[in-house]
């Protein structure tokens, strides 16, 4: 059994005195958003568990709630909306696998949100299997070019760099052909479609690639470790979706309550599944509180699956609670079905009707929860795993759809 090393309090006091000083020196009022963020990672507070000069002091991730505790108090910018695959999936994708000039090229733009990122798996041939993906990148002198699709790619019309899996040895099996590379979206060659959503928002987004280069020194590893690359993406992916620790009673079970007290007439059953989905959203958190003290810098352990699958499940109950308890106007969704291009990705809204619609996805995104279930199945739980015919057979041989 793991076992949850105990905060030290010097590093804490240590931690909440550099934070109030530096708070000092840069007021978030008397600063511009990119200016304070700037200020912030240089002192090493952008994550506090990343290395020194990478945005961080070398501590324990758990300590990153002092900082975020003291800078929200102070009305701090939070732009982890913003640039949500650049903060959850980027950052600790290229400090874990990245060279030093790419660390330094890339993380401190990104933080700032001077530079917004996307991720670049999902096609629409390979589905949830993403090793089985088509996309080629084929190498020409120090370039790569690359041709293929992508979709259900979040703010790629927002972003800047993009996290790309692409094959680039067809006659290797499939998980061991591939190459990890970050591509610039605004290079010649790559076509952003969006896919609009039944909110009417169009977060997510299609994406064409027709010969495009990237230089190879904006790969990512070695040539052929890009499933080793993208496990670490897909892990920290897990953990920014489903492993925040938010304040007790907020984001969804605080609408659901708010939306309870408004209701006249309640009944006894309401009060019963408003308590259930209460205590559900409370272990949530808790679980998820343990699991940060367990986490480490990097790619994370399976808590990041456990935490995605029970938090899909759980906001979509949550929401249903809302629509119900709202009773005919539960189905009177007050947003546009207009077409919009949000800068933010799955950004909880006042209007449950809203956030009820917007939460279908999360069970889908991020790795589906059938997923998780094998994923917990088999490496946590230790059950037999699903026959797989083609681990060892070079991907070109592989049947595709």
């Amino acid at each position: 059994m793991a076992v949850v090393e105990d905060i030290d309090s010097d590093q804490e006091q240590a931690l909440a005195s550099a934070v109030e000083q530096f708070l000092a020196s840069h007021p978030p009022k008397n600063s511009t958003v990119e200016g304070f963020l700037g200020a912030r990672f240089d002192a090493g507070l952008a994550w506090v568990w990343f290395p020194k000069g990478h945005g961080g002091l070398g501590l324990a991730q758990s300590l990153q709630v002092v900082v975020e505790r003291s800078l929200r108090g102070a009305g701090a910018p939070d732009m982890s909306v913003r640039n949500v695959i650049g903060y959850g999936m980027a950052a600790p994708t290229v400090l874990t696998h990245g060279t030093e000039e790419q660390k330094r090229r890339w993380i401190r733009p990104l933080f700032t949100c001077e530079e917004i990122w996307c991720q670049l798996f999902s096609e629409p041939g390979s589905g949830s299997d993403v090793a089985g993906l088509s996309t080629r990148a084929v190498r020409d002198g120090d370039e790569w070019v690359v041709n293929g699709q992508k979709v259900w790619t979040t703010l790629a019309h927002t972003a800047k760099w993009g996290l790309l899996l692409a094959r680039t040895d067809p006659e290797m099996p499939k998980h061991r052909g591939m190459t990890y590379f970050v591509v610039d979206m605004k290079a010649p060659g790559v076509e952003i479609r969006p896919l609009r959503q039944m909110t009417g928002e169009a977060e997510f987004n299609e994406v064409f690639f027709t010969d495009v280069r990237i230089p190879d020194d904006q790969r990512l590893d070695e040539v052929g470790a890009g499933w080793r690359v993208a496990t670490t993406t897909l892990m920290n992916e897990r953990v920014a979706i489903g492993g925040g620790v938010p304040a007790r009673a907020s984001g969804p079970i605080h609408y659901a309550l708010d939306v309870y007290r408004a209701k006249p007439g309640r009944s006894v059953v309401e009060r019963d599944r408003l308590m259930r989905a209460w205590v559900r959203a409370e272990v949530q958190r808790l679980t998820n509180m343990r699991a940060r003290e367990l986490r480490r810098a990097g790619t994370p352990g399976p808590e990041g699956s456990v935490a995605k699958l029970a938090g899909a499940e759980l906001n979509k109950h949550v929401y249903d609670l809302c629509v119900d308890l709202m009773g005919m106007a539960g189905t009177l969704y007050t947003g546009h079905y207009e077409m919009v291009r949000p800068d933010t990705a799955g950004e909880a809204r006042a209007d449950v009707r809203h956030s009820f619609l917007r939460s279908r996805a999360n069970s889908i995104e991020g790795g589906t929860s059938e997923i998780m279930r094998n994923i917990l199945g088999e490496r946590v739980l230790g059950l037999p795993g699903e026959p797989r015919y083609d681990r060892d057979v070079p991907w070109s041989e592989v049947p595709r759809n």
